[in-house]
């Protein structure tokens, strides 16, 4: 109906004119504004996507009747022909840019008799702008083609005649029928690895940050694999006919429906913005998209309040797909073997290793039984799964976990009996996520199911990431993960109660989009679980406190030297014993490698290895006696000149050499690198150029590590430029920076840094020697420019945030601490060097952490006196000044 007058106009113009593709080419521009129209409108999305298939019926049939197809032709019946609309567009699915799929089927495998008018008919679709998919087949060849590739079956599978004998799809579809070919268990194993191919390019979850709507978990894809394989065994056409033929119940079909409805009017408005077969949400089409379904910023930012709606609904697709997956395996897989049965208990039995209720009343009767189910399975590894009815049962009666079911004793001593499981609790977790149980005991953690935040940073919604978490604690236990995470290895099996380590988990972030600090609010949250479960005043206090603080120990460890044990004695005063020492470390190593992957590098690992071995020494030497900086210093002075004088360094010129250096570079350096410095130092033959050493750090346990870069030169007004333009042309990724001046005019630079995968440089030699002689040449050249090589990642380009800079006293230090956060951009440590540079500020370390789209760098710097900036005046220069270097290169990178 909504394309009737366009089809009419263009019938009739064609009759009166040769000129055929201008007007088929007009007719499909006006068609997609009206599509683009009718969605503005509000009109259904599943009544446009219907209609514009009937539409594009009508353009294949005026175009097909564009040629003679019986022409010539001594017996047309023994060469009938028709064209069959296949996939989507089989199926009636057409949205606003998708392939149209054809198949042009002949009676006989004769089209050379065809080869004329078949290449004009196609070279006019493509003419006049259709992106068209199509094949031509004989009827025997139809059957060869599907046992080849099921891709190929489940096309055949949806198809419809468009034009010519409706008798030929006919016997097309007996071809392929499963009793020829693909059988419905032959097909159900294929889907289903398809499938799990498919979830293996997004990692398994639904939550991806840019996810696909339709080939993603969770996606319109999901949906379709499912009635696929129920048209294969059962002949049912859409989801209605699912839940006539009771394969789906009736609130999985209206679930399903309306999910698709959903993802369909999502996939369809992107469709429209980009103007072409557009399925990925990416983050520029997020926030436009989020604008056009009427959501608004408010404690939550509408795009992230958008994204949250299509990750439930994904994750209810997911949740269905997941069960009804089961369900066929039971059917067609395990329906022929022997049924092993054996009891559980008077509500639980196990078929086959999987868990199943023993009556449909179970959880009407004892709803405790929603979580004695998952209880059973985490307490015996042979146990599987669950079977699909019980699936069902348990999602279907979740809404029985009430207030009153929330405060009975004895669901919370089964919830505790839970997270003290021997085997898979994080399965057993996720399992309650999906079907919607644990949501429903823990209200405060089905707030956040969905929950995305807008940045680069969090990889994963609210919830997928505290089950992440927990998962990562669990994986703590295993000999496997020794070697990557040897002190949260030796830490998980000492702690106390390690069920605290896991409720710190699940309430670290439950606070996330409340408005607000979520540490702070997080607080009374976690105490109001752990007063419900009777947990003691210590276990209670010590919760609390893990949530409160769970970000602490991470940010002491990458935003402060602690090098200096003035640093480690107050960071061991803040923890105050080795057992809250413990549980913060696990808990924060978790979440680290929970947040994002890429995060966890050798250098963070030595970061907090470094920050928790120190802390344990205080603790063990004790609080009340902290270590005396100078005496920290001359003992590593002594041990660092027994190391050299077993080189043959004469001491009293190293000595003589160190007098003259800052009393900081003995702090912030370990003993090794020191005699490093001193023996290359001492071995320079060439005392007037710069020296540049460059050596990997690895760990012996972890195998993992980073690269220093160390340099000794005479000190200038530019050094600190022409080094970071160097390393920055390098394309090497610094994290952290320590200058040390001396009297005599030399300065000690060293340099941590990461190539952009995370490595350490290696041992490539050519490598090592680039990085040398470039570093070599910006410093003997005094080169303060460059050209910048690096484009700005197209994800970086969605954030352009303004710069913020707080500078205070730095604690500890004779200095001023300046904290740097923007959005990251290739260049940006060189832009704000060379600010420094201008403004007269001298550095004397630097820490530098990126946080997916943004950096967040702290610097601890002095005028040019070496003295600590304190004038107001001088501060808001230095801040504006660096903010309008800044801003206007991330401006001008984007």
């Amino acid at each position: 109906m909504i394309f009737n007058h366009l089809v009419d106009e263009l019938s009739s113009g064609l009759e009166n004119s040769k000129q055929s593709i201008p007007k088929f080419k007009d007719t499909l521009e006006k068609a997609r504004s009206i599509l683009g129209e009718k969605f503005e409108a509000g009109v259904s999305t599943d009544t446009l996507i219907q209609a514009h298939s009937d539409f594009m019926d009508d353009i294949m049939r005026l175009a097909w009747n564009r040629f003679n197809w019986a022409e010539n032709k001594t017996s047309w019946r023994k060469s009938r022909i028709a064209l069959i609309a296949v996939g989507g567009y089989g199926r009636r699915e057409l949205l606003p840019n998708s392939d149209i799929d054809l198949l042009i089927l002949l009676e006989r495998n004769n089209q050379s008799a065809h080869r004329e008018n078949l290449q004009s008919f196609t070279t006019l679709l493509w003419d006049i702008g259709l992106e068209v998919g199509h094949s031509v087949r004989s009827i025997a060849e139809c059957k060869p083609g599907a046992l080849h590739d099921v891709t190929i079956l489940t096309a055949m599978m949806e198809s419809r005649t468009i034009l010519g004998d409706p008798d030929l799809c006919q016997k097309m579809q007996q071809k392929i029928a499963p009793t020829r070919s693909w059988s419905a268990k032959a097909f159900y194993l294929a889907k289903r690895q398809e499938q799990k191919d498919r979830h293996e390019k997004s990692n398994h979850t639904e939550y991806s940050l840019e996810p696909n709507v339709k080939t993603s978990p969770g996606g319109l894809r999901d949906i379709q694999t499912l009635t696929w394989i129920a048209r294969r065994r059962y002949g049912t056409q859409n989801i209605t006919e699912l839940a006539e033929q009771d394969i789906l119940t009736q609130e999985e079909s209206e679930e399903l429906i309306k999910a698709q409805s959903h993802l369909w009017r999502i996939r369809f408005a992107l469709h429209i913005h980009t103007n072409k077969d557009e399925n990925r949400l990416s983050f520029e089409y997020q926030q436009v998209l989020a604008s056009q379904f009427g959501f608004e910023d408010k404690d939550q930012l509408a795009v992230e309040q958008f994204m949250k709606s299509y990750y439930r609904t994904a994750h209810r697709i997911n949740t269905i797909n997941e069960t009804l997956l089961q369900h066929f395996d039971e059917v067609l897989v395990q329906d022929k073997t022997r049924l092993l049965v054996r009891p559980v208990n008077e509500r639980f039995r196990l078929v086959n290793n999987l868990l199943e209720v023993t009556t449909e009343k179970v959880f009407v009767n004892e709803p405790s039984a929603l979580l004695e189910m998952f209880v059973i399975v985490g307490s015996d590894e042979s146990i599987e799964g669950f079977r699909a009815s019980t699936i069902r049962l348990a999602r279907h009666h979740a809404h029985l976990i009430n207030k009153q079911f929330r405060e009975n004793p004895k669901n919370a001593e089964l919830f505790m009996k839970l997270l003290g499981s021997r085997n898979h609790l994080f399965t057993q977790l996720r399992r309650m996520e999906r079907w919607g149980i644990l949501g429903a005991y823990l209200p405060e953690f089905g707030r956040v199911v969905g929950q995305m935040q807008f940045d680069l940073f969090h990889i994963y919604t609210v919830d997928a990431h505290t089950l992440q978490v927990v998962r990562n604690m669990r994986r703590f236990r295993y000999k496997t993960n020794e070697q990557q995470f040897p002190i949260a290895a030796h830490i998980h099996p000492r702690l106390p109660k390690v069920e605290l380590l896991y409720i710190a988990g699940l309430y670290h972030d439950i606070a996330k989009g409340m408005g607000g600090d979520h540490s702070e609010l997080g607080i009374e949250i976690a105490r109001a679980f752990c007063e419900r479960h009777k947990l003691g005043k210590w276990d209670t206090n010590l919760v609390c406190w893990l949530v409160k603080n769970h970000l602490v120990m991470s940010t002491t460890a990458q935003r402060t030297d602690i090098q200096d044990p003035e640093i480690i004695h107050e960071f061991a005063r803040f923890v105050g014993e080795q057992v809250r020492l413990d549980y913060l470390y696990a808990l924060t190593v978790a979440d680290i490698n929970a947040t994002n992957p890429t995060l966890w590098n050798g250098w963070r690992a030595s970061l907090m290895s470094q920050l928790y071995s120190e802390t344990k020494k205080a603790l063990r030497h004790g609080l009340e006696k902290p270590i005396d900086r100078h005496e920290y210093v001359q003992d590593v002075q002594q041990q660092a000149l027994e190391k050299l004088e077993e080189h043959n360094i004469d001491s009293s010129l190293v000595r003589a050499m160190w007098n003259q250096v800052d009393e900081d570079y003995f702090v912030r350096e370990r003993v090794s690198d020191i005699v490093w410095h001193a023996e290359a130092i001492f071995k320079q033959k060439d005392n007037d150029g710069p020296i540049v050493l460059i050596q990997d750090d690895i760990s012996r346990t972890t195998d993992t590590g980073f690269t220093q870069i160390f340099i000794q030169t005479r000190d200038s007004k530019s050094l600190f430029v022409s080094i970071l333009a160097a390393i920055d042309q390098l394309d090497l990724s610094i994290v952290d920076a320590r200058i040390a001046t001396s009297a005599s005019g030399l300065t000690f630079n060293t340099f941590t840094v990461l190539e952009n995968d995370g490595q350490p440089v290696g041992e490539k030699t050519s490598r090592v020697e680039k990085i040398r002689s470039t570093i070599t040449k910006f410093l003997n050249q005094g080169t303060t420019e460059y050209r910048l090589k690096r484009r700005v990642p197209r994800l970086m380009k969605q954030f352009k945030q303004k710069t913020q800079v707080t500078i205070s006293p730095a604690p500890n230090h004779n200095a001023t601490s300046l904290e740097v956060t923007t959005p990251d951009r290739p260049g940006l440590l060189a832009v704000l060097s060379r600010v420094f540079v201008d403004i007269g500020i001298s550095v004397i370390s630097a820490r530098v952490t990126t946080l997916g789209e943004k950096v967040e760098d702290v610097f601890y710097i002095t005028d040019q006196n070496g003295a600590p900036i304190t004038d107001p005046a001088s501060i808001e220069h230095i801040t504006d000044q660096i903010c309008k270097a800044i801003d206007q290169h991330v401006e001008q990178a984007a």
